[in-house]
């Protein structure tokens, strides 16, 4: 019996002395052994003192915190649990009794290792649950230099993208200047030989109109590729921003529509304008970005649309659910010779133009289209195009702005009716609709015919309209032909006011003898078409309307300008207003001269920005700072060549009232001095 006891004992020191033995082995071999139960918590039975080492746990810590449950220790990384628990899973379902997977295991303080779990379930159990026994080993240093690796792979790859990138710009960047050097020669090369023609011919006056008609044309093509080339900068260094000013749409709208009216007519395009469900005319936004977009999509739409063509522009009113700000969606459509697929993904992209036989002779420097994203881009819209080959192109451009509301109360009308005549639908129902707003009931025709037998059917049935409204562009019979019958058979007063898209200066005989009234250009936006009533309908002074030629006499403007050329032309400008106009040749003398002149003196001063002394705004500083009465309300207008966004803020920071772009226009200038003053 002893001998069988100290048997025992022996095998127990045995067994006990192998485990302790195969335990420094792993521990050694830095390999952690561990024993589980198959439950959903994987629970730990028996570990070695590796597998504590590598949790920064004591044993005794491990099973205080975590009572040997491995779902619980890896609570704070549940994904990397998942990991091998899917893998045992994945094992068993396919009849396997071996698994591996590499996880992240957390470590006591918050630190990690990367493991590979080995393990095998045996047929083992405990209380009926099976046994398996798993082994890991750190691998964070081989799953780190292959993260490492695929990481400067991923950068190799993202560097040569890069460098394809840049060899792609900068080649799109030569052809870019290598087109530019052409088309700034082109207009340069028109300007200085019709300077010459002009100087040979200066006995023949018709010879010398012509060449100025040419030079004024060339000039405007090579500004427009300049401020092209000079917006692009802008927006490449990340410095293009927008002011926020209170606009009237309806003038910026007339100033596109007129701008727009030379190419069409020159290629008898015809050019339609529409406004639908619009509740706001006065916005805050930057008008200067906002024409320039919708100028570049039309001026596009004109040059790739043949003559005889058809470019519908299309303003509509959207519902906001901000207070205070509404959508407007602006959509140019035409059909013109279209976009190329392969080219639609790049439109909107710098530096690029397709290249297409049909477009080859077409001006311009590739830039519009980037440009115009950029804008809508910083003022939160978005901007669209659809095309087909021969199928025409169609732009949207939806902008959020800012609304100040119309006070529709101004405007007083009596009981009125009135014919609308378009032969487009839409107009004849926006029109009658914003009538109808204000009060007077509308009636709409399509067709000039049948509104002249409606006008004359309500006359004879002593209902007659009291004013007519009509298109001039009309299919079978137009505007002017409709007006002419109307007078022809009503000898009763009925005013008759005559609406296009078009310049109405050289029809504008020809329909008075037919008996028009009045015009109004396209598109008409209710204030336009209240002030159009007031005038031509009731008789009324309309207050705020331009009178004739500008006429400044009695006016003293102070033209504070470096060049002598610049100074020779903004004189001249001034002076065929009437106005009487002194001079200085740089800042500290133009600030100078106004502090030593008596108050009110100076009705106006023109202000460069750039000059050398002291620039601009130093001297507007210097003038709103003097001790004299008129120091702070005297008009300052500043003149520069730097027509942004930030040029114009800083030139109201310093106390000017307003900015004005060089090379200056004569029309702009009137425009802003009558503003003024």
């Amino acid at each position: 019996m002893d001998s069988d006891k100290q048997g025992l004992k022996l095998n127990e020191q045995s067994h006990e002395q192998t485990v302790y033995d195969y335990n420094m082995l792993m521990s050694a071999m830095n390999v952690s052994v561990s024993k589980h139960l198959l439950d959903e918590n994987f629970t730990v039975i028996w570990a070695n003192d590796y597998f504590y080492a590598q949790t920064l746990y004591t044993k005794a810590e491990y099973e205080a915190i975590y009572q040997n449950n491995c779902s619980k220790y890896f609570q704070q990384d549940p994904e990397e649990y998942a990991k091998f628990a899917s893998a045992v899973s994945k094992a068993l379902s396919e009849g396997k009794r071996s698994y591996e997977s590499i996880c992240k295991m957390p470590q006591k303080g918050g630190s990690y290792i990367w493991i590979k779990i080995s393990g095998v379930v045996t047929d083992q159990k405990v209380n009926g649950i099976p046994v398996l026994y798993s082994t890991f080993v750190d691998v964070t240093e081989a799953v780190e230099q292959k993260e490492l690796q695929k990481q400067l792979e991923k950068r190799s790859q993202e560097l040569q993208a890069a460098l394809q990138e840049a060899e792609i710009a900068n080649r799109e960047k030569s052809d870019f200047l290598s087109r530019m050097s052409h088309d700034i020669r082109t207009p340069m090369n028109a300007i200085m030989g019709m300077t010459d023609i002009a100087a040979a011919h200066m006995d023949n006056p018709d010879k010398i109109r012509d060449c100025l008609r040419k030079i004024s044309l060339s000039s405007q093509h090579l500004l427009g590729l300049i401020n092209d080339v000079l917006d692009m900068s802008k927006i490449e260094s990340g410095k293009m921003t927008l002011a926020e000013e209170l606009i009237e749409l309806p003038e910026v709208m007339d100033t596109i529509v007129s701008i727009m009216q030379s190419s069409v007519k020159a290629k008898q395009q015809n050019f339609d304008v529409r406004l639908q469900h619009l509740r706001h005319e006065q916005l805050y936004c930057d008008s200067l970005r906002l024409r320039q977009v919708l100028i570049n999509v039309l001026s596009n739409a004109s040059k790739f649309t043949p003559p005889g063509g058809t470019i519908s522009f299309d303003i509509e009113e959207l519902p906001s659910a901000s207070a205070g700000q509404a959508w407007f969606q602006f959509t140019v459509t035409d059909t013109g010779i279209g976009i190329k697929p392969e080219f639609l993904r790049d439109i909107f992209k710098p530096f690029t133009r397709e290249k297409d036989s049909r477009i080859d002779k077409t001006e311009g420097s590739g830039l519009g289209m980037a440009i115009s994203k950029k804008i809508v881009d910083l003022m939160g819209g978005t901007i669209e195009v659809s095309s087909g080959v021969g199928a025409g192109t169609s732009f949207t451009i939806r902008l959020p702005l800012q609304i100040s509301t119309l006070d529709l109360h101004a405007f007083k009308f009596p009981d009125l009716k009135i014919i609308v005549v378009d032969d487009d639908v839409i107009v004849c129902e926006y029109t009658t609709e914003i009538l109808r707003q204000i009060g007077i009931r509308a009636d709409w025709e399509t067709d000039g015919q049948r509104a002249v037998q409606k006008v004359l059917t309500a006359y004879r049935e002593g209902r007659p309209y009291d004013a007519v409204i009509l298109d001039c562009r009309m299919p079978d019979q137009d505007g002017v032909e409709t007006a002419a019958i109307i007078r022809s058979n009503i000898s009763a007063p009925l005013p008759i006011i005559l609406i296009s898209a078009y310049d109405s200066a050289e029809i504008e005989e020809k329909a008075r003898q037919a008996g028009v009234n009045g015009f109004m250009t396209k598109p008409v936006f209710l204030s336009t078409l209240c002030r159009a009533l007031q005038k031509y309908v009731l008789g009324e002074e309309v207050t705020g309307e331009q009178k004739g030629a500008a006429d400044f006499s009695g006016k003293r403007f102070l033209l504070v300008e470096d060049n002598e050329l610049n100074r020779e032309i903004a004189v001249e400008m001034l002076e065929s207003t009437g106005a009487a106009v002194d001079m200085a040749c740089d800042g500290a003398a133009g600030a100078d001269k106004f502090i030593a002149s008596p108050s009110g003196y100076y009705d106006l001063i023109l202000m460069d920005v750039q000059m050398p002394i002291m620039n601009g705004y130093e001297a507007t500083r210097k003038i709103r700072a003097a001790a004299k009465k008129d120091a702070l309300t005297v008009p300052i207008v500043a003149m520069t060549a730097d027509a942004f966004a930030e040029d114009i803020i800083e030139a109201k920071k310093a106390g000017m009232n307003s900015h004005l772009a060089k090379p200056l226009n004569l029309a702009t200038l009137v425009r802003e001095l009558g503003k003024q003053l």
